[in-house]
């Protein structure tokens, strides 16, 4: 029984997400976790729906994961927070935003499949944020699974040091335990039908003589690798002393915490094989909270940089990182960084400079509940009792702020119209997309100017769909959805400048602002950049703000073809002002028309999303496909071989992928498969400006 001692002490404490690549068995592996450690009494199975994890309808029905779920277990002395990601790259938001708050991954990936095309999304999310991580390699029982190979591919495809501290014992069908690296021992698992225990019950053994050799060797390069990496072990290594377990234990936490490197572990997660070394890893090498390096964050009064260390005596710091409605209200899951927060304590939103109550505190098991009196530094809640706080926000105390980083998600790539079948509807349905759109940050509702449709936006086909069913399921809208449409955007072909005068006249104070700008195009991680060259106050300070502030306005809604503008920068470079008639609505209708008539001068151009493209074929069908992808505008960029299938990667424009999986089932009779995800915009085709223009 873990005791309160060890629940509030930090040190033994681990915040862990499971990540991968569709279909790598995220979620099973989450389920063996659960059952091993006590939460759960029955395994649950994501092909029978039963997946703990997967709570939702939309989960269950589909056997895929779509929303980040979070829960608790305990192993060993240590008290672990786990959220289980999805893999699937419309739903990367849910990825991204979980990776920004946790201080180690695991990163499973197939045994067959080895380095897939999410893996290296995922890779990358966790680069972005320096999360320590665990290669855990499963389906280690599948026909061509290989651990040594997959983690050569880590090394070679994601560039980074992934270290074996184990060895599969046995092969493919005959895989039936592991052995361990770092104290050479075995532990070998019951075959299925004599097991009752189901992989709850192990035997510690001696490894076997036909293993023995190689075991050696590998360890003798685990300790080499770890070395390259850990001054202190590489003094004892060069000087031949004894490298003792507990030395190479504390090398490997050093090097993954540091994230110089990564352990990698083996397993059958849906046998119920290496469930528990790999969590014996994650208290051994993963880190606390203590063990991380102090947030950072910005004095909003001061405007200077400030850290936070993990401590309860410490002023409150806490991200909002994501959000669920229900009829119950929304409920904010938060990540506390230092401080305590307690039920009916006023925290203050510092990105809003609002205060809100927190009127209850919960510890989360998927989409059950656990009410508790209070959290600290270091835990993972859901509150509720929030009215203002949505993904990214900061909660602190009022007389200690601080505004911690805000976090990035890609822009969407996919619409489609929708409409309330009755009018009864109407209200449902703009009141279930706004809670919608506060729970997803990649999902986007707006109504089209022009037609007067509402207009939803996402990250793809699946997303949208998903959505969908949701508003039809969870919320009973009724309505009509057209055909998906791309997020086509535009930008311009040359440099302009540009002068615009905008000047009225009325019986009392008149209108008066004048601007010159200098339009070019400009690729930066801003879709539009604007900068200040006025010298000379030909512009007062307050006007140059409402300038800017029409330029974005003004390219958010699009120019020519009504397509947001990217891609370009807006330079003020002189202008003038009238001290009676000069107001902020002059100075921004001025630059409004300037960058309306700048990109019609500079020539338009329309861009397209380009999707990177990974299709999985057995050999016989690979010239249909290829073919096929041909005729989709695809550039195939690498062909691949892999445990009997081939890997057909390349770039393709996403408008010229909807209904591909229908297409690639009947090209393969069933046994293709495919993964997208947004690469860039590029410049469209003649043909295909004249058709949506």
């Amino acid at each position: 029984m873990i005791t309160k001692t060890i629940e509030k002490n930090i040190e033994k404490m681990r915040n862990i997400g499971i990540a991968a690549h569709i279909d790598a068995g995220k979620t099973t592996t989450t389920e063996r976790i659960l059952y091993y450690t006590g939460k759960e009494y029955k395994m649950g199975e994501v092909h029978e729906g039963t997946a703990t994890m997967d709570w939702m309808e939309e989960e269950q029905k589909r056997g895929i994961t779509i929303t980040a779920a979070a829960t608790r277990c305990f192993w060993q002395d240590c008290v672990i927070n786990i959220i289980d990601t999805p893999g699937h790259v419309d739903f990367t938001a849910e990825v991204e935003r979980s990776l920004r708050v946790l201080d180690g991954v695991i990163c499973v990936f197939c045994g067959v499949g080895g380095v897939e095309a999410q893996s290296e999304t995922v890779w990358r999310q966790a680069d972005k944020y320096r999360v320590p991580r665990i290669c855990f390699v499963n389906k280690m029982d599948r026909v061509g699974s290989d651990f040594l190979k997959v983690v050569a591919e880590i090394k070679e495809k994601l560039c980074f040091e992934a270290i074996p501290i184990q060895l599969p014992l046995g092969a493919e069908q005959d895989f039936c335990g592991v052995i361990d690296l770092v104290r050479m021992r075995a532990y070998e698992y019951a075959e299925k039908e004599e097991d009752k225990s189901l992989g709850s019950k192990f035997i510690d053994i001696e490894i076997p003589d036909k293993y023995l050799a190689q075991a050696r060797l590998q360890r003798e390069k685990m300790i080499e690798s770890l070395a390259s990496h850990i001054d202190w072990l590489m003094e004892k290594y060069i000087n031949e002393e004894e490298i003792t377990e507990d030395d190479i234990k504390r090398a490997i936490r050093e090097g993954t915490i540091s994230v110089k490197l990564t352990p990698a572990l083996c397993g059958a997660a849906f046998k119920n094989k290496g469930i528990q070394p790999l969590l014996d890893a994650v208290c051994d090498y993963l880190p606390s909270p203590a063990d991380i390096p102090a947030v950072e964050g910005v004095d909003p009064d001061k405007e200077v940089k400030i850290t936070r260390k993990a401590l309860v005596e410490e002023p409150l710091s806490a991200l909002a990182f994501k959000i669920t409605s229900d009829k119950h209200g929304d409920l904010n899951y938060i990540r506390i960084y230092s401080g305590k927060l307690t039920q009916g304590q006023r925290v203050f939103n510092s990105r809003k400079d609002k205060v809100e109550l927190v009127s209850r505190i919960y510890r989360m098991h998927a989409n059950e509940r656990e009410q508790v009196e209070e959290a600290s530094a270091g835990d993972i809640v859901a509150v509720v009792g929030l009215k203002n706080t949505i993904t990214g926000d900061t909660l602190c105390t009022k007389h200690e702020p601080i505004v911690l980083e805000q976090m990035k998600f890609p822009e969407t790539v996919i619409s489609m119209a929708i409409e309330p079948k009755t009018q009864a509807d109407k209200e449902k349905l703009i009141l279930t997309l706004s809670k919608l759109v506060k729970e997803d940050p990649t999902f986007g509702a707006h109504t089209d100017s022009e037609t007067g449709q509402l207009i939803i936006s996402g990250m793809g086909e699946l997303h949208l769909e998903v959505l969908k069913n949701r508003m039809l399921s969870e919320y009973n809208v009724d309505a009509n959805v057209g055909a998906p449409r791309v997020a086509y955007r535009e930008t311009i072909a040359r440099k302009v400048e540009i002068e615009e005068k905008f000047i009225q006249q009325t019986g009392g104070h008149g209108q008066y602002g004048h601007v010159v700008l200098l339009l070019e195009p400009f690729k930066d991680s801003q879709p539009v950049v604007f900068e200040d060259k006025i010298t000379g106050g030909a512009i007062p300070k307050q006007y140059i703000r409402s300038v800017e502030h029409g330029i974005m306005e003004t390219a958010r809604t699009g120019v020519s073809g009504g397509y947001p503008i990217i891609n370009i920068k807006a330079t003020l470079i002189h202008g003038s002002f009238h001290p009676v008639d000069s107001s902020d609505l002059a100075f921004y209708t001025a630059a409004s028309r300037a960058l309306r008539s700048g990109v019609e001068e500079a020539g338009s151009v329309l861009l397209e999303p380009i999707m990177k493209l990974e299709v999985a074929v057995p050999e016989m069908y690979m010239g249909d496909v290829i073919g096929n992808l041909n005729g989709r505008r695809a550039t195939i960029t690498e062909l691949d071989f892999r445990s009997g299938v081939r890997l057909i990667r390349g770039l393709v424009p996403l408008a010229e992928m909807f209904g591909y999986a229908t297409v690639l089932r009947s090209l393969t009779q069933g046994r293709g498969s495919y993964s997208m995800e947004p690469f860039e915009y590029r410049p469209a085709p003649a043909e295909v400006y004249s058709r949506v223009a």
